[in-house]
């Protein structure tokens, strides 16, 4: 039986590692392409070669070589996650961190969130308001858990990667309210992430309002108070918003007031990527990202 046009075949990838070292670049050239055609299950096998390699030109092709297959596999499922799995915020932060950290451990970042969310569940009844389970939020995350937005490296990449900010506990205004807003969904909390300008915060709204509304009415009336998870979930309202606003110089614009959507938060995630990554001068994960950003 032969195998099918993509079908890793193992002799080929033997023959392909052993023309990975050939000063030839045309050769390599073609080496590269046929082993991103093969896509991720080469990466093992890449892996194996590098490890048993002492040409340090080998070892930096078979880097390239997995680093652009691993990155076209993130396109991929990020593309895929904007046309049909919005609704899934965890897994596209997910696929960002793989980006920086391409052997997370998915399932480790899904019980650290468990965790929260039950110590959260404890505390919670049927009797409480709107104000008082933020208060049991704010405790849990804040004071239990500890986590605190990073001050002293504000703009550092690993704010923006959620499988350090669990580790860590620090993050920044997004990758905190995001956390905060996993916790509220498993729980049914209604609090979702609205996108300031130079700021991120969340929207506890009320249980009845139509997050579809397209005249956004209802919405904007239904709005109960914000909270602002970088300052350990301060509360605060739509006046304060206004304020900020006039702070910064910024017409204010219901899109600031009002709940965004999980690829608006996504875009806000890589686009701090960028600016993380271009101010430590690191040109080519910028590309990489813009690139990133594309595949939205």
């Amino acid at each position: 039986m032969r195998p099918k046009k993509n079908e890793m075949n193992l002799k080929e990838v033997i023959a392909l590692i052993t023309l990975l070292d050939d000063p030839d670049d045309s050769i390599y050239s073609e080496v590269k392409n046929r082993f991103i055609m093969l896509g991720p299950p080469a990466v093992p096998h890449l892996e194996t070669a590098w490890e048993n390699s002492f040409d340090a030109l080998m070892q930096k092709r078979i880097e390239g070589i997995i680093h652009t297959i691993q990155f076209k596999a993130l396109q991929n499922a990020l593309s895929f996650w904007a046309e049909n799995e919005q609704d899934d915020l965890l897994k596209a932060c997910i696929i960002i961190s793989r980006y920086q950290y391409p052997d997370l451990d998915e399932n480790k970042i899904k019980k650290q969130l468990q965790q929260i969310k039950q110590d959260v569940w404890l505390e919670l009844h049927d009797d409480l308001t709107a104000l008082e389970k933020v208060k049991i939020l704010n405790h849990i995350l804040f004071e239990v858990h500890q986590f605190s937005g990073n001050i002293a490296n504000y703009h550092a990449p690993q704010n923006s990667f959620i499988n350090v900010v669990l580790e860590t506990k620090k993050g920044n205004p997004v990758m905190l309210s995001v956390i905060y807003a996993l916790i509220c969904k498993e729980l049914n909390i209604p609090i979702y992430g609205v996108n300031l300008p130079q700021h991120f915060v969340l929207a506890y709204v009320n249980d009845f309002a139509n997050l579809f509304d397209p005249s956004h009415k209802s919405l904007s009336d239904n709005i109960l108070f914000y909270v602002n998870p970088f300052s350990k979930g301060l509360i605060f309202n739509q006046g304060d918003v206004d304020a900020f606003l006039k702070q910064l110089n910024i017409e204010p614009d219901t899109k600031y007031y009002l709940p965004c959507s999980n690829l608006d938060i996504v875009k806000r995630m890589i686009q701090n990527l960028i600016f993380s990554f271009n101010k430590l001068g690191y040109a080519e994960k910028v590309n990489e990202l813009k690139e990133l950003e594309k595949s939205l």
